[in-house]
């Protein structure tokens, strides 16, 4: 019994979609609880410009370091804990699972998309000032119209690069070879005692999460919303959860779209939907009681930064949680795309300060506050059927035009 249990939530995958929604109902408790939504690139902008001050550099005159504040560390921010709580969970997720091995990337090609990738990802995140977790799946549930925008020019980048990855020059170079099959080479024998080892260590590090969560609780004892630092080991847990359900779900937002224009496959894209109405509702609840979600100025920065992320995440092959799950299974191409995607947030933060105006400044707009409470949670309900109907739309309109397409409808 233990081990079929072991075997069901530890081991198999769980459903992409239904992992979604799961994240979609936890980040909006997040939101209920700290005010602010679910959000790592932010942080990596931050751990960036920290590494920077490790050299002896002054960041006080960079318009957008100051804007992200450093104050502090990232174990004294919630944001800081929340996302080193996302990779314990994925790692702790991966040795659970026995998923852990060290895999070096199966080409040169794919090296230079991992850097290029990440670097374009990373840049255009920041430049929109939010990825596809602020910007999208944590961003469109609280009624800031930059997020609508940023979604149709993510799509849109998504799309190019779907195109581009699709050219021959990008695509793996199968060798085939010929090899004699018998019933000796057809067994695979399982390492019982790695697989004994990995989850020893997961217990290892999970038990010294435990050690770590209670320690924060005792050093902040009373859990004031009011007072961040007061929600430390909050952070930590939930950033806990969130990395443990995206590995064993394999929550990777480009998936959402890349894998619905590549075979019309929607479980991710439906799911994230899903996800999302669920926690604009909850959201919605939270706002009726005075809490303000963040708005973006609908600006150029956003359009281009859409656009380059999107792209870029296709490039390299996954977002910020997909590289973060995969490189805690010992993936070094997403390990380089961590540090690109991260190098590409300083680049963005050292050059904001040259950027014309139109990318930097616009209009703000809250559907909320320009609607009236109701009417604004009407229209972003519209908005996502309309973006579910063209899902729907789009994956009959692929099987229609594929029709040798080698995946079922109810993918």
């Amino acid at each position: 019994m233990l081990a079929d249990a072991r075997q069901k939530f530890l081991v198999n995958f769980w459903n992409t979609g239904k992992g979604m929604i799961a994240l979609g109902i936890l980040s909006a408790v997040y939101f209920g609880i700290f005010g602010a939504v679910w959000a790592v690139t932010g942080e990596m902008t931050r751990w960036g410009g920290e590494f920077l001050e490790l050299f002896g550099m002054d960041l006080s005159s960079y318009s957008y370091y100051t804007k992200q504040n450093l104050n502090g560390t990232p174990l004294t921010r919630t944001d800081g804990l929340m996302l080193i709580g996302m990779f314990i969970g994925a790692l702790v997720a991966a040795l659970w699972a026995n998923k852990v091995k060290f895999r070096l990337p199966a080409s040169k090609i794919r090296i230079f998309q991992a850097i290029v990738g990440g670097l374009l990802s990373g840049f255009g995140a920041r430049l929109a000032f939010g990825c596809n977790l602020a910007n999208f799946f944590t961003g469109l549930p609280y009624f800031s119209m930059h997020t609508w925008i940023f979604t149709i020019f993510m799509i849109a980048g998504i799309y190019v690069g779907v195109k581009v990855c699709n050219m021959l020059f990008f695509k793996p170079k199968a060798k085939l070879e010929k090899l004699q099959i018998n019933a000796e080479s057809l067994h695979i024998e399982q390492n019982t005692s790695r697989q004994t080892r990995h989850f020893v260590y997961g217990i290892l590090i999970f038990l010294g999460f435990i050690a770590w969560f209670i320690y924060l609780i005792l050093n902040n004892p009373a859990l004031d919303v009011t007072i961040k630092q007061s929600l430390l080991s909050v952070a930590l847990l939930f950033g806990f959860i969130f990395g443990f359900v995206i590995s064993r779900a394999q929550v990777c937002f480009t998936s959402c779209f890349r894998d619905l224009f590549l075979f019309g496959r929607s479980i991710a894209t439906n799911g994230a939907i899903i996800g999302m109405i669920i926690a604009s509702l909850i959201a919605f609840a939270f706002m009726l009681y005075g809490h303000q979600a963040k708005v973006i100025e609908m600006s150029l920065g956003v359009v281009v930064g859409a656009f380059l992320f999107g792209f870029g995440i296709v490039f390299a092959g996954g977002c910020e949680c997909g590289w973060a799950y995969r490189a805690c299974e010992g993936q070094v191409h997403f390990m380089i795309v961590g540090i690109a995607n991260i190098l590409g947030t300083m680049i963005l933060a050292l050059s904001y300060d040259f950027f014309p105006q139109s990318f930097v400044g616009g209009v703000k707009l809250n559907l909320l506050e320009e609607y009236g409470s109701m009417l604004g949670f009407g229209i972003s309900l519209m908005f996502f059927a309309i973006m579910l109907g063209l899902v729907l739309a789009y994956k009959r309109y692929f099987f229609k035009t594929n029709p040798y397409a080698k995946i079922s409808m109810k993918g």
